[in-house]
């Protein structure tokens, strides 16, 4: 794939790592749809019904749940998590399942909402042990969108005066100490996820971690 990807094949991939996704998620047990994510303080459910609200509001409906939670994000996302979580995790891996082929997002760059389907998979895989990862050319996209501006994640600032270079493609950005490892294992350590920083080397990954950190 060339380095710009349209919006359909932009999609295209989003749609593959849903459904890779409903796949890892079929066999689970209910105390392993329970068990905590990376993703703060939401369980493994928690981000599926997340990732299934976000595929399911569209502009409008946003905005309305935004002023009615005051722009209380964290109060905005709950709502919308508990509006779309089933009554058992059968029926929120159904309703998930029934939005992997959605295109519906909300504001931003398509390389946003496929941002937010890699992420919050790794979010539920890594705790569970699953060792499905997303294919390079479907993170690559993300890496460099991360890279270059904070928007869902404070990609941009986490990685301010260093150097990321990925050891499995071609993805490079900034100036400074070096911080090298797998396309995925720098996107997730700019989305925050501390965990994925056991995966970099070089001089600069301990400020990468520091900026990891939650506040």
């Amino acid at each position: 794939m060339s380095d710009t990807l349209s919006r359909d094949e932009l999609w295209a991939l989003a749609h593959a790592e849903r459904g890779a996704l409903a796949e890892d998620l079929a066999g689970l047990d209910a105390a392993r749809w329970a068990q905590r994510s990376l993703c703060g303080r939401w369980t493994v459910e928690e981000v599926v019904a997340h990732l299934t609200a976000a595929a399911s509001v569209g502009r409008a409906r946003w905005v309305a749940s935004v002023l009615g939670a005051r722009f209380d994000f964290d109060k905005h996302n709950d709502r919308r998590l508990a509006e779309h979580r089933g009554a058992d995790p059968g029926e929120t891996l159904d309703r998930f399942r029934r939005i992997i082929r959605s295109t519906t997002s909300t504001f931003g760059p398509t390389e946003a909402w496929l941002g937010e389907v890699v992420v919050h998979a790794q979010d539920i895989r890594r705790p569970l042990g699953l060792g499905r990862t997303p294919p390079v050319a479907a993170v690559a996209p993300v890496a460099r969108f991360f890279a270059g501006r904070d928007f869902t994640v404070n990609g941009r600032s986490a990685i301010r005066g260093l150097r990321v270079a990925a050891t499995d493609g071609p993805f490079t950005a900034g100036a400074g100490p070096l911080v090298s490892g797998t396309t995925l294992a720098l996107t997730m350590a700019m989305a925050g996820r501390a965990a994925y920083c056991d995966d970099l080397t070089g001089p600069g990954v301990p400020t990468l971690l520091q900026r990891c950190a939650p506040a």
